[in-house]
């Protein structure tokens, strides 16, 4: 494979993470915002849904493409700070998602559950939904400096 070629798969993953991370977390508070219980519960199951089919294939993108461009164009992944900060922020994003974000999407998806068919949101939920959007903007601004690093190359 070409070079061009991971660089182009690599840019994809990029779009598709970032895209969905950015546009799930804005429709999903938009949807918290109204405090109707069946919107709130369609969001949370999309939140889920979204990360199976766009996040994942995403970071699956990103890995393949970096490693690929790594590989094809020599360079050597833990000499350059530029590529050792790149590769640390997606890690430790990606530790937050797997460590934080997606158990506290999956215990808002099960409330959601009961909550779903027009019952009262129960505080665990908005409890949740705070750890939520604080970890999410965390695992979010870590890409986006990632994103920097990648093109600056500092």
């Amino acid at each position: 494979m070409s070079y061009l070629l991971f660089k182009s798969l690599h840019l994809f993953g990029v779009v598709l993470l970032l895209g969905n991370i950015m546009v799930t977390a804005f429709w999903k508070l938009l949807a918290d915002w109204t405090s109707e219980p069946k919107i709130v519960a369609f969001a949370q199951r999309m939140v889920n849904l979204t990360d199976i089919v766009f996040t994942l294939p995403g970071i699956l993108l990103v890995l393949a493409g970096a490693y690929g461009m790594a590989w094809v164009g020599g360079f050597a992944l833990w000499s350059d700070h530029w590529m050792i900060w790149g590769q640390s922020l997606f890690i430790a994003s990606g530790l937050i998602w797997i460590a934080i974000l997606a158990p506290t999407q999956l215990a808002q998806q099960k409330l959601s559950r009961e909550f779903g068919a027009g019952s009262a949101i129960p505080d665990a939920y908005w409890r949740l939904n705070r750890r939520w959007i604080f970890w999410g903007v965390v695992a979010t601004l870590l890409p986006l400096a990632n994103l920097y690093i990648m093109v600056a190359k500092p």
